[in-house]
């Protein structure tokens, strides 16, 4: 019953917005058309940020420098109960989320999904944000220059959802 529903209502919606702008007299084409029309062009203002993010990414796993940065917080971690092995996804995540992705499926492979590193890496993929991403594009692509306290909020919340993932994990599936 739900496949079918599901492969209906995509269709069933394009046509119901094309008999409404019809029957309200709209040019629904040359709507659709402007609408693609100002689609590129945001793309093509985004493309630079987006390429310069992916580059960077790329750059410092690749080069090591990851492994390095994590390195250097694992006695932070250690300090806040933090499993040494999420340091390098909540590190990656405010940047990029197929990085974090790709490390929390390393996690699960390793580890298992039911093991408490293996809830902890679910918890903190569930509970963080590409901040530094999602800023840096949507803010290019109106216009705006001065974040003022958006990234350091983002930031605040992904570093609280770094501390608390053991904490939650361990309240909650470990009693």
């Amino acid at each position: 019953m739900m496949d079918v529903l599901g492969i209906w209502v995509l269709p069933s919606m394009v046509v119901l917005i094309v008999v409404f702008g019809l029957f309200k007299k709209v040019r629904v084409f040359d709507l659709f058309m402007s609408g693609a029309k100002k689609g590129l062009m945001t793309v093509y203002e985004l493309l630079p940020t987006i390429t310069g993010l992916v580059v960077a990414v790329t750059m410092l796993r690749a080069s090591g420098g990851m492994e390095l940065i994590a390195k250097a917080f694992a006695p932070v971690a250690a300090l806040l109960g933090v499993p040494e092995e999420t340091v390098p996804m909540a590190l990656l995540s405010p940047v990029s989320g197929g990085g974090s992705l790709t490390l929390f499926e390393s996690v699960l492979k390793s580890d298992g999904p039911d093991s408490f590193l293996g809830q902890v890496a679910s918890v903190l993929m569930g509970s963080t944000d590409t901040t530094l991403y999602a800023v840096t594009v949507y803010y290019s692509a109106i216009g705006i220059k001065k974040t003022r306290h958006t990234l350091y909020a983002g930031l605040a919340a992904d570093f609280a959802s770094f501390v608390l993932s053991p904490f939650f994990v361990q309240l909650t599936l470990y009693r």
